[in-house]
């Protein structure tokens, strides 16, 4: 077992906004956020307090209590992070939405969680006005700008101005959420997974042993705090130790971020493999060699040829990282001295400080012999840093992850360990898609599809992409086979992007007569990425 001496304990109880802000030296950078033209604003831990008292003072008169939901529907900046700790301070628990959603997908996940408040980036309320009128939340606007007030909404800017700095910071035990998250929605509905007070110790080993993150470090992870390595490592983790990261306010383009790199002098780097592809596609004009101490890859399996490619050009290779949205970080290629070995290209490392895993084999909970594919677990008793308590009323879902004995946590994932104990991932048992580092689960996407009234049943699989690691396509079988077109196709991706998200279209929609299944009626994936033609 790895124990992670080197962490102090977090106290018993804990006020969660004095632990990520207050405790900090009110002078310090927090974050620095980089604006679209590279003028960039710094938010110190003084100025976060003052903001998101307020915010916790104008969340309760809303009648936000203690473990109330309150989602968020933003981009990254200083408005994000001020709502954020707001949350926190108030005892609150953040529900997390990712920008890219269409409507049912965010419905679907306030629906769930419960939320009563929601506050929206303006530029993304399109996506709230077409919600459910059963659905009672209270919508507050964030970056309204010189735009009018907005029918039916809070202004955020206004509702902070009417409140005074001071709200306290609310005690909440080590097992009390701060966060519910969505899993990728698999193999049904997305799941709510309640992040713990207690996480934060080990997102904190993460950033310590894992990213290497040190108080001189000019430290950038570009992840969308709209899913789990964005707001975990980009957002909590930072907070909770102390240690600054960049906010950029534009989308990704691989030349900014080039340019970012060497402008601002960035010596840690954090980022999906389909960012680090997409530089490698593109080195603009006039940018030199850069500062990187440390490069770390998470959300999808890194091949030799980029971590290659980024000792040449980065100055560093790419170290791969492994975890989940219900455990975070937890088995990598470790960059702290202390915990760093070789890297093996394919493999995701060792288990983190703080966890014990193993590859169980197929069939039974006793470690298969090296080499040999199984499945990816942590040994629960053995890893101190384990958080995972369990899916939002979803018993028998939480069940399902777990040993009959408790023992070992089983993260749906298969692989195989080499004769050294190093640790490779070889599938997902879930079918869960990763496409540029995003975790997408098949059912939604499925059950969008079955929306079209041509459509009798669909199947979504991963196919290989260069860029991406993965993209979706889609098999469809028809009411009438006659109906297959190129046009249909086009219709049914542009369906998806409306009801589910712009980026998980499917790439190609074949059609088909039938779907392989099991007898028992269960849909035959692995045919299907094989390029199954029926």
């Amino acid at each position: 077992m790895h124990n992670p001496a080197s962490l102090p304990p977090l106290p018993d109880p804990a006020r969660p906004a004095e632990l990520l802000c207050d405790r900090h030296p009110a002078d310090r950078t927090a974050f620095t956020v980089i604006h679209p033209d590279l003028q960039t604003t710094d938010l110190s831990y003084g100025w976060l307090r003052e903001r998101s008292e307020r915010a916790a003072a104008a969340l309760a008169r809303l009648g936000v209590q203690p473990g109330d939901r309150v989602a968020t529907l933003m981009g990254k900046s200083a408005d994000l992070v001020t709502v954020l700790l707001g949350i926190w301070r108030l005892g609150a628990v953040h529900v997390p939405l990712f920008t890219a959603f269409a409507t049912p997908a965010v419905e679907v996940r306030l629906r769930s969680s419960g939320t009563s408040v929601v506050v929206a980036d303006y530029g993304w309320l399109d996506k709230l006005t077409a919600l459910d009128q059963s659905l009672d939340v209270t919508v507050v606007v964030a970056g309204r700008g010189t735009a009018g007030p907005v029918a039916g909404t809070l202004d955020l800017d206004g509702i902070l101005a009417a409140e005074q700095p001071g709200y306290p910071a609310a005690e909440r035990g080590p097992d009390d959420p701060i966060v519910e998250i969505f899993t990728s929605g698999t193999t049904g509905a997305p799941k709510g997974v309640p992040v713990p007070v207690k996480a934060l110790r080990a997102f904190h080993a993460y950033l310590h042993y894992g990213l290497d993150v040190r108080e001189d470090d000019v430290f950038w992870n570009v992840a969308d705090p709209g899913w789990a390595y964005g707001l975990y490592y980009g957002v909590l983790a930072p907070l909770y130790a102390g240690r600054r990261n960049f906010l950029l306010r534009s989308g990704f383009d691989p030349e900014l971020c080039w340019r970012i790199l060497q402008d601002f002098g960035i010596t840690n780097f954090a980022a999906a493999p389909t960012i680090i592809r997409a530089m490698r596609a593109v080195r603009p004009q006039g940018v030199g060699s850069l500062s990187l101490r440390r490069a770390s890859s998470a959300g999808e399996p890194l091949d030799a040829d980029t971590i290659s490619w980024s000792a040449e050009y980065l100055g560093t290779p790419v170290r791969d990282h492994y975890g989940q949205t219900e455990m975070g970080m937890c088995i990598i290629n470790s960059w702290h001295p202390a915990a760093a070995r070789e890297v093996r290209p394919g493999s995701m490392g060792f288990a983190m400080p703080g966890y014990t895993s193993a590859v169980l084999e197929m069939d039974a909970d006793v470690p298969a012999a090296p080499g040999t594919k199984g499945r990816v677990a942590l040994d629960v008793p053995n890893s101190p840093l384990f958080w995972f308590g369990g899916y939002t009323n979803e018993p028998a879902k939480t069940a399902e992850r777990f040993s009959p004995d408790g023992r070992w946590y089983y993260t749906g994932d298969t692989g195989y360990a080499d004769e050294d104990g190093y640790t490779y991932f070889s599938s997902r048992d879930d079918d869960v898609i990763i496409m540029a580092g995003y975790r997408i689960g098949p059912f939604e996407i499925e059950s969008v599809l079955a929306e079209h009234p041509k459509v009798v049943e669909s199947a979504v699989v991963g196919a290989p992409d260069e860029l991406r690691g993965e993209v979706l396509e889609a098999y469809v079988v028809l009411r009438d086979p006659a109906d297959a077109s190129a046009e249909l196709e086009q219709e049914l991706q542009q369906l998806v992007k409306r009801r589910h998200a712009a980026h998980t279209y499917p790439r190609a929609v074949h059609f088909v007569e039938s779907l392989p299944k099991t007898p028992s009626g269960k849909i035959q994936r692995f045919i299907l990425r094989a390029g199954y033609r029926a």
